[in-house]
């Protein structure tokens, strides 16, 4: 709900809007926050949300120090994914490409980045080690990345722990960047990728659950950054039996060399994790689209220089979040499947 996830977390972006489009009927009616649309190019408007934002990446900036005792810069990216840990939401590919981007940094002196602070959260299910080694990996990487001088901060990694809705409310708003990676055809529907949206976030995603209607909802993919295989690539692979991860380790060196630190002691062993993308065939094709992933990372990084244009952007996404808020379902069930009148309260 918009009642929960924008106006309760986000009051000072609540109040901007009431003040933009002049109203407060889009609280209970949230899709006319798509007046918004007519403000995606003043630049005055665009200033106070850039601000807006700023702020809350500082409240979690504020929250992760105190917490986890990690200092990270508010004018960084913020780069977040949360969310149940699994592999089919290939969390393990996130932190794959952060220890890509910190090999590059460390051995290519022709490779640069923004400034990025990526954000980790999520449980795994008590017996799921798969999930658990993953969450381990997340903090060797984070360990050895977040204390090492020589990349100026160009990185850092937190893990936040005890992840749920209290602390969701720090963390939807703060968000740049939302990570919505599930392998396509998996998910049912997800709604986080709302939940940063509604908060101004621009998704970057495969085109599987909700994400297929965020793109429509934003006007396609200037306003979001979708890679990777299709659902029904990925359902023709299952069918026929033809992936190989193996293929993918020996003809793509940037896969190698992630999967390689897995066991070569830069982390610590992650023998596990190795033998789940390789002997067991990456059930999920991590490694099939992990160059595409890197490449939109790229995207976001070229995107979020255009000031203006990102915060375009994020004021598209906002504007046309109303389509998924719970009020509107709960009305089109009660209209049309239920038939029933609500009771108006006094």
């Amino acid at each position: 709900t918009h009642r929960r996830w924008l106006m309760g977390a986000n009051p000072e972006l609540s109040d901007l809007i009431d003040a933009t489009i002049g109203s407060r009927r889009w609280h209970r009616h949230p899709e006319q926050l798509d007046l918004l649309n007519d403000y995606v190019e003043d630049k005055p408007f665009l200033e106070k949300l850039g601000a807006i934002k700023h702020l809350r990446k500082e409240g979690l900036a504020k929250y992760v120090k105190e917490h986890n005792g990690i200092d990270v810069d508010p004018d960084s990216i913020f780069d977040i994914q949360v969310k149940r840990i699994h592999s089919y939401k290939r969390q393990l590919m996130n932190i794959l490409h952060i220890m890509y981007q910190y090999h590059k940094l460390k051995t290519d002196p022709d490779f640069d980045m923004l400034p990025t602070t990526y954000f980790f959260g999520g449980k795994a299910a008590p017996g799921y080690y798969i999930a658990k080694e993953t969450i381990r990996l997340i903090n060797a990487v984070a360990d050895k990345v977040n204390n090492d001088a020589s990349i100026k901060g160009k990185i850092k990694v937190v893990f936040i722990e005890n992840f749920g809705v209290s602390i969701g409310e720090i963390v939807y708003p703060a968000a740049d960047v939302s990570e919505q990676i599930s392998t396509a055809s998996k998910e049912a529907s997800g709604t986080g990728n709302m939940k940063f949206m509604m908060n101004g976030a621009i998704t970057l995603g495969t085109l599987d659950g909700a994400n297929v209607e965020i793109r429509d909802a934003v006007g396609g993919d200037e306003n979001c950054v979708i890679f990777g295989l299709k659902a029904e690539e990925v359902l023709n692979y299952y069918a026929t039996g033809t992936y190989s991860a193996w293929d993918e380790y020996n003809t793509n060196e940037n896969v190698r060399l992630v999967v390689n630190q897995l066991t070569d002691g830069t982390y610590g062993n992650f023998q596990s994790l190795s033998d789940y993308l390789i002997r067991a065939n990456d059930e999920f094709f991590i490694l099939k689209d992990f160059n595409a992933y890197a490449d939109a990372h790229v995207e976001i990084m070229k995107r979020y220089q255009k000031r203006f244009q990102w915060l375009k952007s994020s004021a598209i996404n906002i504007a046309n979040s109303g389509v998924f808020s719970s009020d509107r379902t709960i009305d089109e069930y009660a209209n049309e499947i239920w038939q029933v009148k609500p009771v108006m309260i006094p």
